[in-house]
């Protein structure tokens, strides 16, 4: 078996050196190589890979100048030489058997396998997987491998979702519909580091925006219950959006949510309020421009 580990990145050196020194210290008894897409990076994004190039396993360099992470994966995969390949972010740990565990998970025939993302506050913290990690996303390109020969068969990422969200969703679902099998491998976990003053409720207030936008093209493309569930994209909750979600109501729950005098669990509920109103109006909104 040889796997090709697929990682594309913008802009994120620092946390790729992490990433990559992780996985060159992976154990495995079968080849293995890690190709690096630099999807148009103005730091030393392609030093670092450089740094990492020689050695087992090898470390690869695709440029891909479009800033479009499903283009970039895409330009990963045609460049791997794995019968599988294995995606994961720019900002993960893995542990020394994380490529061995998903390599292991497919010897029982061809399906998606994912493993447990545990979110991490910073690089030292390296918790257990916990029930709470169980995740039944079909494929979720953080930590996720299937069959080249699959994913080429579904047609790839689809590149018109050229803004943050639903791009690997979309993908699974075409995978279930060529009746392609599913695994969740619990010894195949990883730490997705997410420092709590670069996640702010700026940065995660535009992936909202931009995940709502995402939204309304994945139910256009996949009309189904499941995918408006999925997505919010049903009645009630466009209507919530349009009537019960005003400025007044978002501006009181982000001022709680970076209040320090509240409590945590506050703080939090309050913050993950704000990012739903913020993700299921830009929704609405969305939905109504694309009617008229």
């Amino acid at each position: 078996m040889h796997v090709s580990v697929v990682i594309a990145t913008k802009d994120r050196e620092r946390y790729l050196r992490r990433t990559l020194a992780s996985l060159k210290a992976q154990v495995a008894t079968f080849p293995f190589e890690v190709i690096v897409v630099d999807n148009g990076s103005r730091d030393a994004t392609k030093r670092a890979v450089e740094t990492h190039a020689a050695g087992d396993p090898p470390v690869r360099y695709v440029y891909e100048p479009q800033p479009n992470r499903g283009k970039a994966r895409n330009r990963g995969v045609e460049s791997a030489r794995g019968e599988y390949v294995l995606f994961c972010d720019d900002d993960v740990q893995t542990p020394q058997g994380w490529v061995a565990a998903h390599a292991a998970a497919h010897r029982s025939g061809d399906c998606v396998v994912n493993g447990p993302i545990l979110n991490v506050g910073s690089f030292e913290r390296r918790p257990a997987p916990r029930p709470v990690n169980y995740s039944r996303a079909f494929l979720c390109s953080c930590n996720a491998s299937l069959s080249k020969r699959v994913f080429l068969e579904a047609g790839g990422f689809d590149e018109d979702f050229n803004l943050y969200g639903w791009e690997d969703t979309e993908l699974g679902v075409r995978l279930r519909d060529i009746a392609v099998g599913w695994k969740f491998a619990w010894d195949a976990y990883l730490w997705h580091i997410k420092p709590p003053e670069e996640n702010t409720l700026a940065v995660e207030s535009r992936k909202a925006v931009e995940k709502a936008r995402m939204a309304r093209r994945f139910v256009a493309k996949h009309p189904s219950y499941r995918a408006r569930f999925a997505t919010g994209t049903y009645g009630l909750n466009l209507f919530r959006a349009r009537y019960f979600l005003p400025d007044g109501l978002l501006a009181f729950y982000a001022g709680l949510s970076t209040s320090r005098r509240g409590p945590a669990w506050l703080r939090a509920l309050m913050r993950a309020q704000f990012l739903d109103g913020i993700y299921t109006r830009e929704l609405a909104r969305a939905i109504d421009a694309a009617d008229t």
